[in-house]
C-alpha cells in the first residue's frame, strides 16, 4: 500500500526568507509615527511571535503602550515598503524544489499576515513551489502557531500523522507539538540550536541544502514507527 505523502508545513521568516531588514525599518517607523526617534533597531531576537508581541517588547524601550496605534503604523509602512526588504536565503529555492521532488506537499505556515507573506512569495518568484499559504488574519484567532497549524490541517484535510512543521523558532516547534506534528529545526534563522532542541525538535538542519536529507531521515522514521 502507498504511503501517504508527506505534507511540510514551512514557516516563512527565518526559514525561507530573511525578513529583519523590512522589519527593523517598519519598526523604527513605527516608533516614529508615535513620536519617538529610534536609532537603528536589532529586532532579530524578537522575530517569530505575533507581530503585537514583538511590538509590546519595542514600545516598553521607550516606555509607551500604544500598541494598537504601533500596529495600525507598523502594518501600513510594511505592507508600502517592509515587505520588499525581504530576501530568500540562499540555497532555499533549490531546497524547496528538492523537497518537492520527493513527492511532498509544501504549503506556508506563518505568524505574519496571510496577505503579506503572499506577496513576499511572489515578489520573490517562490509562490507557486507551495500547495497554500497560510498566515495570521484580521481579529487575532490565527495569530498563534498552536491555532494556525491547527487550522492549516483542518482547512488542507491534513493527517497530523503525515505532517512535519519546518521553523526557526520555539514557537514553530511548541505548535507542531501541540497539534501531534513532527518538527524540524532550522538552524540559519533567528532561533539557535539551544532554543530549538529545547522546544523538542526531531531533527536539526544547519543550511538550506541538508533540507532535504533530514526530512527524508525523518519521514523514514514517521514511516516505520
Amino acid at each position: 500500500m502507498t504511503a501517504t505523502p508527506l505534507s511540510i508545513l514551512l514557516d516563512l521568516d527565518g526559514t525561507i526568507v530573511d525578513s529583519q531588514p523590512g522589519i527593523a525599518l517598519s519598526c523604527e517607523a513605527a516608533l516614529t509615527a508615535l513620536g519617538h526617534r529610534p536609532e537603528e533597531l536589532d529586532v532579530a531576537a524578537l522575530i517569530g511571535p505575533p507581530l503585537e508581541e514583538v511590538l509590546v517588547t519595542v514600545l516598553a524601550r521607550f516606555g509607551d503602550d500604544r500598541l494598537d496605534e504601533a500596529v495600525r503604523a507598523y502594518r501600513d509602512h510594511y505592507g508600502r515598503v517592509g515587505l520588499l526588504e525581504t530576501t530568500a536565503y540562499p540555497g532555499m529555492a533549490a531546497a524547496l524544489d528538492g523537497l518537492r521532488a520527493t513527492g511532498a506537499r509544501l504549503f506556508v505556515a506563518t505568524s505574519k499576515r496571510r496577505v503579506f507573506a503572499e506577496r513576499i512569495l511572489e515578489h520573490l518568484g517562490l509562490i507557486d513551489r507551495f500547495d497554500g499559504v497560510h498566515g495570521s488574519e484580521p481579529g487575532g484567532a490565527l495569530d498563534h502557531k498552536a491555532a494556525l497549524i491547527a487550522e492549516v490541517l483542518r482547512r488542507e484535510g491534513l493527517a497530523a500523522a503525515r505532517c512535519l512543521m519546518v521553523g526557526d523558532r520555539r514557537h514553530d516547534a511548541e505548535g507542531a507539538r501541540a497539534n501531534g506534528v513532527a518538527a524540524v529545526g532550522v538552524l540559519w534563522g533567528y532561533g539557535d540550536r539551544t532554543e530549538l532542541e529545547a522546544a523538542g525538535v526531531s531533527r536539526l538542519a544547519a543550511r538550506p541544502d541538508e533540507l532535504v536529507a533530514v526530512v527524508a531521515g525523518l519521514n523514514a522514521d514517521i514511516r516505520n514507527a
